[in-house]
């Protein structure tokens, strides 16, 4: 607000403001009811701001003669106590607003307004006003304490410093810091908009099981539980993926969903446990398609919701408006490193000799196309800055991919990656029945070996795939990523609500 404000409390023992205010509850207590639920906003805040932005066309005439009455409420942010006059900025859910108080019109509710505190939770009705700063104002006419904050807010000048802090309160942090919430409304409206471009293409959304008695979909490490009455464990899924497939057999052409994953890795500013998933799948499609509904739904998401282009994510400019750039694997990974023949990719020893040379931890089950990989992820990936399909997956660490007709060794597989950080991941549907029944296999035995990843064997699927799975594109966005790019942040935490935080001491 532009009129002046009282300066920041000076500092002082929390636990005594904690009782201050609780001794002013209980006088509340002992007037009647503390918690009242009887006051109806029905206006709000920004709403009124933007309604009336034009300083010129709503001066203090022109809103006089309109003579606008409105009932609001949300926190008391501020107030400057001036006498016989007061000002409170008072937020709601869509922004700010200042309410003018004058003894003359509240009587003894503005004697006690003097004792309420900054975080209290208060309403308002009264008619529109501007003040002589130009200040969009509601000259209140009722105020009421309807919930009493029992502890003190971060101070206004230093906000919630602590980033720690801020993710393990997340609700302080939404009422102190409007970037906090202005990230996670974009997120609310990123969301909406993927929806909005694949019902516009016929997808159907669609719902499948978090629990899963077989984990599968990716390879990673699941959650375990246990259901008590069926006497069996289950597993929090790591993907949708198969579940999908099976709506596919069943008819249903083009789906998608969105919703969590679990996966028991490490929290990083890349990963959390649980994490948000748009998944989606297309029959009579390969991933060449599906590429192409990645990059266009991103850049269509990107314009939607964000109206440009450009963004600066971890200091690169991030161009999402030119075509995405489209490289074999194998392909960036002798562009990154010259010294690794053609012939080597093939060859179990020279790669072998090359990650020792990269200092990367191997292990004896690794075959040429895992040591691609693992090459890949250390010399390319963080070189990745604009957006590129990396493509051409090895069929070693793509198990539910289809196998390239070119090359067998190789899947019609990409994953997409921006500012060195894979985004999404898709390929051509395998729906040969017997491929994909040994390629189980060579997970279970991978499983057995002492891969905690590897996935385990799905005869169930096995049987849905003998009725039929049509030629399929699936794609799987993360979202949470998406958002951190759309909103220029730098950590995953900042993109989620309640992010996995260490107990507390």
């Amino acid at each position: 607000m532009n009129d002046p404000t009282l300066p920041p409390e000076a500092p002082a023992d929390e636990n005594r403001l904690i009782a201050e205010r609780r001794n002013k509850l209980e006088a509340l207590r002992a007037e009647g009811n503390a918690y009242p639920n009887d006051f109806r906003p029905d206006a709000f805040a920004g709403d009124l701001q933007a309604e009336y932005a034009d300083p010129e066309q709503w001066n203090a005439a022109g809103l006089e003669a309109v003579g606008r009455r409105v009932r609001v409420a949300g926190r008391l942010m501020a107030k400057r106590v001036m006498g016989k006059a007061s000002f409170v900025q008072l937020r709601d859910h869509s922004g700010d607003i200042q309410l003018f108080l004058q003894q003359s019109t509240l009587g003894d509710v503005y004697e006690r307004f003097k004792s309420w505190d900054i975080g209290d939770i208060i309403a308002a009705e009264g008619v529109l006003m501007r003040t002589k700063t130009g200040e969009l104002s509601v000259k209140a006419e009722l105020l009421r304490l309807l919930t009493k904050s029992l502890r003190p807010l971060p101070d206004k000048w230093h906000g919630l410093a602590d980033v720690e802090q801020r993710y393990r309160q997340r609700y302080v942090d939404l009422i102190v810091n409007e970037e906090s919430r202005a990230v996670f409304r974009l997120r609310s409206r990123v969301i909406s908009h993927l929806r909005h471009y694949l019902d516009e293409r016929r997808f159907l959304e669609v719902e499948t099981p978090m629990m899963h008695p077989i984990p599968g979909g990716a390879t990673a490490r699941p959650f375990v539980t246990h259901h008590n009455a069926l006497d069996m464990d289950m597993y929090l899924r790591v993907a949708p993926e198969l579940y999908l497939k099976r709506l596919t057999v069943g008819g249903f052409d083009r789906v998608y969903e969105i919703n969590r994953n679990f996966r028991n890795e490490g929290v990083s500013t890349r990963h959390n446990p649980e994490f948000t998933m748009l998944e989606l799948y297309q029959a009579y499609a390969s991933y060449t398609e599906v590429m192409d509904i990645t990059e266009g739904m991103i850049q269509s998401a990107a314009r939607a919701v964000c109206q440009k282009s450009l963004f600066n994510w971890e200091g690169n400019e991030i161009d999402l408006a030119q075509p995405f750039r489209r490289w074999r694997l194998d392909e960036a990974v002798r562009h990154h490193n010259p010294e690794i023949s053609a012939a080597d990719l093939r060859d179990l020893a020279a790669m072998q000799a090359h990650c020792r040379r990269l200092g990367i931890h191997i292990k004896t089950e690794y075959g040429c196309g895992r040591l691609l990989l693992e090459i890949f992820e250390r010399s390319v990936e963080p070189s990745l800055i604009q957006p590129t399909f990396i493509t051409a997956y090895p069929t070693e660490v793509s198990p539910l991919a289809r196998a390239s007709d070119a090359d067998p060794e190789l899947t019609d597989r990409f994953e997409l990656f921006i500012n060195g950080k894979e985004l999404a991941n898709g390929f051509s549907e395998l729906n040969d029945p017997d491929d994909q029944e040994a390629r189980f296999r060579a997970q279970v035995a991978q499983k057995d070996a002492g891969d905690a990843e590897a996935m385990h064997f799905d005869a169930d699927y096995i049987r849905a795939l003998q009725y039929g799975l049509p030629p399929t594109g699936g794609l799987g966005v993360g979202i949470d990523r998406l958002v951190m790019l759309l909103a220029g942040v730098p950590s995953i935490r900042d993109v989620l609500l309640f992010p996995y935080m260490r107990p507390e001491a």
